[in-house]
């Protein structure tokens, strides 16, 4: 099978397009024939090898941690999956990702693809869907009314967390940069502000019930977040590397979220896609065989806001 991989950590470069050995099933396994998965900005750190704690991966390693495709066979055991279904999922981190016509997956870790979207766009679903949805609804516990600020809403992450937030019945305020805003408010956002242009915290009039941070501020600048947050409030930040500040006398929580893989929590984000209530937006498609030019992009700071699906097979 056709593969991209890196032999040593290193910058874009490393990574090679090259023929392996196509993988078998393990017990509780599926082997995917993948269409489609997606750029996420740990695929960069993880190759660069600044990931060896928290994500101990073996060389040579593959990456993409999102995956669609179509089940191609099973391991023993498996009873929930069959041959010719069409599923996507978020891949163990540490181990063999989807940049590659066939990947192995945990049974446990998969769910039935959309059926409104092409298969391989459905890649771009699951990592941020799920941030998202875990930042809202498990940490933040958002209800409908209550007011959220989603700071960096322009990302990938960002236009699924306005969405998920508006349909929750929740008031949106969002920060994008002019290049973004026209697809945050068209995701749903009730107020957007430019970051580049004003101080977030003053434009923010009212208290709000969460923050999300989504963007990789100052740590002076996450802590003013929590003066917009009223008492007993919740900030959840995604930038791990920066822990999220709490004020613990106002009861103002800080929660720093390490996303999951969770299948029934990405079935009810399928189901949503399906339902029409959950746009998967793809900003670019790129083949398998332009995944270094890809990763060369990011580092240069060049790709388009939202998400790049890498294309695999039909």
């Amino acid at each position: 099978m056709k593969v991209v991989r890196f032999h040593e950590f290193g910058g874009p470069e490393v990574l090679r397009h090259e023929d392996a050995e196509q993988p078998a099933p393990g017990a509780g396994q599926v082997r995917v024939r993948v269409a489609g998965t997606s750029f996420n900005g740990v695929d960069a750190n993880i190759r660069g090898g600044n990931m060896q704690g928290p994500i101990p991966v073996k060389l040579p390693h593959t990456p993409g941690i999102d995956v669609a495709g179509t089940v191609d066979a099973l391991g023993e055991g498996v009873e929930t999956l069959a041959v010719g279904d069409r599923v996507i999922g978020f891949l163990p981190m540490a181990e063999a990702g989807a940049a590659a016509e066939y990947v192995i997956a945990p049974a446990e870790i998969l769910t039935a693809a959309p059926t409104t979207v092409p298969l391989a766009d459905a890649a771009a679903l699951p990592a941020v869907g799920l941030t998202a949805w875990q930042a809202l609804f498990e940490h933040a516990k958002l209800t409908a009314g209550q007011r959220v600020l989603i700071n960096g809403a322009g990302g990938a992450v960002g236009g699924y967390a306005v969405q998920l937030a508006k349909g929750a019945g929740a008031h949106v305020l969002a920060t994008a940069s002019p290049r973004s805003s026209a697809r945050v408010r068209a995701a749903g956002a009730d107020q957007i502000i430019d970051h580049t242009a004003a101080d977030v915290t003053a434009e923010v009039t009212e208290p709000v019930d969460v923050v999300l941070n989504l963007a990789p501020v100052a740590p002076e600048q996450l802590g003013a977040l929590l003066t917009v947050i009223r008492d007993g409030g919740t900030l959840v930040n995604t930038t791990v590397w920066m822990p999220a500040p709490s004020d613990e006398r106002r009861g103002v929580t800080g929660i720093d979220l390490y996303v999951r893989s969770d299948a029934d929590q990405l079935a009810q984000l399928a189901g949503q896609v399906d339902a029409g209530r959950l746009h998967i937006e793809v900003a670019e498609r790129v083949p398998l065989a332009e995944l270094p030019a890809l990763h060369a992009r990011a580092a240069e700071g060049t790709l388009p806001s939202g998400k790049v699906v890498v294309t695999v097979t039909d």
